[in-house]
């Protein structure tokens, strides 16, 4: 995917959580260069990691209390979070961080005023992520977000409908 238009085919033509979750981590990955990328998606009080695509494993298809991570740190506020090193920044858990790669993160909510989802860029040493990289995953988010509300979340993997792929 080269441009915005073929970015925006492919959400249109996503079927399920599972396809929008594809997506997103290959292109926020690409467009930001960064070494991973999740698609986290809320679920009540908890933050369920979805999707990822990264150098190394981490934390896709487990579950974390939404007040116990960066990603429910941007859902609760509605705000992208910018952490240029994770070991200055209080609201980064550094017990789950510190065993991988990240070194540095945006993280970055969908959909507003009441996120639904939120999508993580990391890096593997100290960055700042740049204004293009944000406004990047912004534009993703925003996409990311009409596709949950045109797919709904009853194909989430907490709905009793949820297919694995």
């Amino acid at each position: 995917m080269t441009n915005m238009r073929n970015l925006a085919a492919a959400f249109d033509g996503a079927q399920t959580l599972a396809d929008v979750g594809a997506v997103v981590r290959v292109e926020a990955r690409r467009r930001t260069g960064a070494q991973g990328a999740t698609f986290v998606l809320r679920e009540d009080n908890r933050c369920f990691y979805a999707d990822e695509d990264a150098i190394a494993p981490l934390w896709k298809g487990q579950r974390f209390p939404i007040t116990a991570c960066i990603s429910g740190w941007a859902m609760l506020h509605d705000e992208i979070a910018v952490v240029p090193d994770i070991q200055l920044d209080d609201r980064i858990p550094l017990e789950a961080y510190l065993p991988t790669f990240v070194r540095s993160l945006v993280m970055v909510p969908v959909g507003s005023p009441a996120p639904a989802a939120a999508i993580g860029a990391y890096w593997s040493r100290r960055h700042r992520a740049t204004t293009r990289q944000i406004h990047d995953l912004q534009h993703l988010a925003a996409l990311t977000a009409h596709a949950i509300d045109r797919i709904g979340l009853a194909d989430a993997p907490w709905a009793p409908t949820f297919t694995k792929h």
